[in-house]
């Protein structure tokens, strides 16, 4: 596929024209709050995978609404003092698969927690143990629309919600450094990671790798391949809601939470992608608030990005921060 977005020295200066909610920061911290009312409950049971570098820990916490949320921490063996943390979230329609899945970060000597997305975990990989309790409003098959009449009820809520809490649980373990926490991910992880580094003001590093769930208002007009699709096909049956679910949507879109971004960032972006569209990676680039901040750009790739390549370099960036 042939370059299909904004030149690259116009992109590089790109700002979204969505708007953030005038009770944006309200919202959230309510939304919050409501979640800390729960007991966070972080329990860590060891499982015998038949890896001898590592140990892995399966891990339940509470997230949004006090539901039960899985996910899995993996610590270098032998691990005796607090490490730097790395918390990462998981792509569109995957879960948090199976231990052996997730052992780079470990590897560099860090601990490793890996969330369960609510809901999703049977699209790809070794699939996902944590349900979504929380029913909603008419949607499109997927996950972009549920609860879209609403930011109250939207899907997303829950999932940042949750987002948070996973952060929380994992500082929670004795062999994590909160103080060296970095959050990470790729296309949807990408975007959980955004709404993390605008929601938990002491992180050390974010790192949102092709990330999905920025600048919706350009994102579900430019593109008709999925995710962002299910948005535009979902309106094309509910006529006349189009301003109701952009309204809605705002309260989760990256460049807002990127507006509000703390700590150092390295994001990336690939130049041909049309499932997240370079213009929207670069609105919350543009827009993320930390001035150390950098964004390797892959000129003839896809949504695939860096791949191997984003992981080297992320491996590198990470020296300095966590």
């Amino acid at each position: 596929m042939p370059l299909f977005d904004l030149p690259l020295d116009e992109l590089r200066e790109y700002r979204s024209a969505s708007t953030a909610p005038e009770d944006f920061d309200a919202f959230w911290s309510g939304t919050l709050a409501q979640a800390r009312e729960h007991d966070l409950a972080a329990r860590f049971e060891p499982v015998d995978t038949g890896l001898s570098t590592v140990r892995v820990l399966d891990v339940t916490f509470a997230g949004f609404g006090g539901h039960p949320v899985k996910g899995w921490l993996t610590l270098p063996a032998g691990a005796g003092a607090p490490l730097p943390l790395v918390v990462q979230f998981i792509g569109y329609g995957g879960g948090r698969g199976l231990p052996h899945e997730h052992l780079l970060w470990a590897s560099t000597g860090r601990a490793h927690f890996v969330m369960d997305t609510r809901g999703q975990g049977s699209a790809w990989g070794g699939g996902g143990d944590t349900a979504d309790p929380v029913g909603g409003a008419p949607a499109y098959p997927g996950f972009m629309t549920r609860g879209i009449d609403a930011p109250e009820n939207y899907y997303y809520r829950r999932v940042f919600t949750d987002a948070v809490r996973a952060v929380e649980a994992a500082r929670s373990h004795p062999l994590a450094d909160a103080a060296r926490t970095a959050v990470l991910g790729s296309s949807q992880g990408g975007g959980i990671a955004l709404a993390v580094g605008g929601l938990v003001p002491d992180l050390a590093a974010v790192a949102p790798d092709v990330p999905f769930l920025c600048d919706f208002p350009r994102a579900v007009t430019l593109t008709d391949r999925h995710p962002y699709r299910e948005v535009g096909l979902h309106l094309r049956t509910h006529r006349g809601r189009t301003g109701d679910a952009l309204r809605t949507l705002s309260y989760f879109d990256g460049v807002h939470f990127a507006a509000r971004g703390s700590a150092p960032a390295l994001f990336s972006t690939g130049l041909e992608d049309q499932t997240c569209p370079p213009s929207t990676v670069f609105a919350a680039f543009n827009a993320w608030a930390h001035g150390d901040k950098a964004i390797e750009v892959y000129d003839f790739n896809d949504h695939e990005g860096g791949g191997p390549f984003q992981e080297a370099a992320q491996l590198r960036w990470m020296r300095s921060y966590a």
